[in-house]
């Protein structure tokens, strides 16, 4: 596979930026440094809301670690199916909300050139270390560092979803494919947490303009036999900042534990 210069333009002025010598300039002389593992940070600090924004270095670990065991291998595999059937191979692809690349880097083929973007600077770095035929760069997704209409395929998983914004990075008839948490998803984990756990609330649809022409329901057990990565699923989802040390400590002993994971995929497109 070979990479591409990744096309990108600048979040101050919008015009193009040129990667010259390890650094992304445009023609107004604003200047970004391509990092040593690859990534480009084209967050201006105008556009920060915390110092450094985003998942916390413990909740990168944690996600690492579990989707590093494949337990959400049968999410990629079903995203990746609506890939292949509807998609044009030849078109960009994007990531919105990369983390550290675990579905970027699967949507790359040897036809495509594929973009991953995440808020948390510590995440990205990860990403462009580990996968190095993809491009990436952290930005807000509220402000994203893309021309125009420049992308046939784009994807939000469990990321906020904008949609004036995806919409204008969107080519005319390409399509987003946004994946979210059905009822049941992790049902089991949150009752261990909360007194009364709630079904996740499906009755959300953030897309409204776009054509919805495909959604299905993906749900399956996790089964787990370590603690370790039961207690990695914890982390890495705002379930921890809930759970109790005593809640920790009976996870710790655990041995065998079943949890399901339920998701929704809809795939829309826009109108030509």
């Amino acid at each position: 596979m070979t990479t591409t210069t990744a096309n990108y333009r600048c979040p101050l002025c919008q015009q193009r930026l040129l990667l010259i010598n390890n650094s992304y300039r445009c023609e107004r002389n604003h200047s970004f440094d391509q990092a040593k593992q690859g990534y480009v940070n084209l967050l201006p600090v105008q556009a920060k809301r915390s110092k450094e924004p985003g998942d916390n270095k413990t909740m990168v670990q944690a996600r690492r670690a579990f989707l590093d065991q494949g337990f959400y291998q049968p999410l990629v595999d079903s995203m990746l199916a609506l890939y292949n059937e509807y998609a044009n191979y030849t078109m960009p692809v994007f990531d919105a909300g990369c983390g550290e690349g675990f579905y970027t880097h699967q949507h790359k083929t040897d036809n495509n050139i594929v973009y991953g973007v995440d808020i948390a600077k510590e995440t990205v770095k990860i990403a462009a270390k580990r996968y190095q035929h993809c491009h990436f760069s952290v930005a807000t997704l509220a402000d994203l560092p893309f021309t125009d209409e420049y992308f046939g395929w784009l994807y939000s998983v469990y990321a906020p979803i904008l949609e004036s914004e995806f919409t204008r990075i969107l080519q005319p008839n390409g399509y987003l494919l946004t994946v979210t948490p059905a009822e049941q998803h992790l049902f089991e984990l949150k009752s261990l947490i909360y007194r009364q756990a709630n079904h996740h609330d499906v009755s959300k649809k953030p897309i409204e303009k776009l054509n919805l022409i495909k959604e299905q329901r993906l749900n399956y057990p996790m089964h787990f036999t370590h603690s370790k990565d039961i207690l990695n699923l914890l982390a890495m989802t705002p379930f921890a900042f809930k759970a109790t040390p005593e809640l920790i400590t009976q996870l710790e002993q655990l041995s065998e534990f079943t949890c399901q994971a339920d998701f929704i995929l809809r795939l829309y497109q826009k109108s030509a």
